[in-house]
């Protein structure tokens, strides 16, 4: 008898054929009645396979009694009620490494992109507004600036070794000095961090203690020519005091991947025009997804044949708050 399996969110095409094929797959997605569905096969429920943005809560482990699993497609799990999983002995992974250097590489074309301006600049021609009207404003040189990166894990450490080769002078803050950044500048505090940098990447991984760490007094201290880029989660943000800065122009400007409630984003970021706004594709390469997709499908199949996860997320280092990055 195939284990089953609850699947949160939709998945490429080419992890549904295999996962079907090798699991009893309950489509609570793609249900309408999900409390019904709940209600009848929650009980059979062995793992759980989601989406980092969607998580797993406690009253959903809570309907699924027989639960050991929880596989996320994604490296975030702060949507997953890792606590309750540790109490109960259930199991979680998620899909780090795999899409490091596509994170990195977006949030460097986002730095690119927005000090720039090649944005307006494209609209600039086609528009034909540089016929018209002659050449484009000027913009802001990238090379030899000031970096910042919150959060000196994974993504964090690849961006600064991309930006290294812009002859950029590279800060950090991160828990703790990091050994294997021995030629960047550790800085105490992320305001401390935002008042010695031009560019302030946020590449944290989002926990209770990392919720809007990077607050209205950060903001301040980054200044009307910096410019804040997240590539990490949106609640490591306080977004309510960011817009404020940008509509205010005491923050000079903004590239973002990751919005609260999104899709469903604020109104306010459409009207500004010092931000860049992308849809939440940092890892959206064919090559990543598929890396992502043979992950999950990885630890499942290993937790169901009794062996060693491939990713697991050590639970007891989750549940404490902490700044380390991905």
């Amino acid at each position: 008898m195939k284990p089953v399996v609850l699947q949160l969110g939709s998945l490429p095409e080419w992890d549904e054929g295999p996962l079907h094929s090798k699991y009893t797959v309950l489509p609570y997605y793609n249900t309408d009645n999900k409390q019904a569905l709940l209600d009848e096969h929650g009980a059979t429920v062995k793992a759980i396979v989601t989406r980092g943005e969607i998580g797993a809560d406690k009253p959903l482990l809570d309907a699924c009694p027989a639960l050991e699993l929880i596989t996320v497609y994604g490296v975030g799990y702060d949507a997953v009620a890792v606590n309750d999983c540790a109490k109960r002995g259930i199991s979680v992974t998620n899909t780090p490494d795999v899409l490091t250097g596509d994170v990195a590489d977006l949030g460097v074309a986002m730095l690119l992109c927005a000090r720039r301006n090649m944005l307006s600049a494209s609209d600039w021609v086609r528009s034909n507004q540089w016929k018209s009207k002659g050449n484009h404003a000027l913009s802001t040189r990238v090379f030899g600036q000031r970096t910042g990166i919150l959060g000196l894990g994974r993504i964090g450490y690849e961006i600064a070794t991309r930006l290294a080769g812009f002859n950029m002078t590279i800060y950090y803050h991160d828990i703790s000095p990091q050994p294997r950044a021995p030629d960047w500048h550790y800085v105490d505090s992320p305001e401390q961090l935002a008042k010695q940098v031009d560019n302030l990447f946020v590449t944290l991984a989002a926990s209770a203690n990392t919720r809007h760490i990077v607050d209205r007094q950060v903001i301040d201290a980054l200044g009307a020519d910096g410019l804040l880029l997240n590539v990490s989660r949106a609640s490591n943000i306080d977004e309510n005091a960011l817009l404020n800065a940008l509509e205010s122009g005491t923050l000079g400007a903004a590239a973002l991947d990751v919005f609260e409630n999104e899709p469903d984003i604020d109104p306010r970021w459409l009207a500004l025009d010092n931000v860049l706004l992308q849809p939440h594709h940092a890892s959206a390469t064919t090559q990543t997804r598929q890396a992502m997709g043979k992950l999950v499908l990885d630890n499942l199949a290993a937790h169901f044949a009794g062996k060693p996860l491939l990713t697991p997320v050590t639970l007891a280092a989750a549940t404490e708050a902490g700044t380390e990055a991905n």
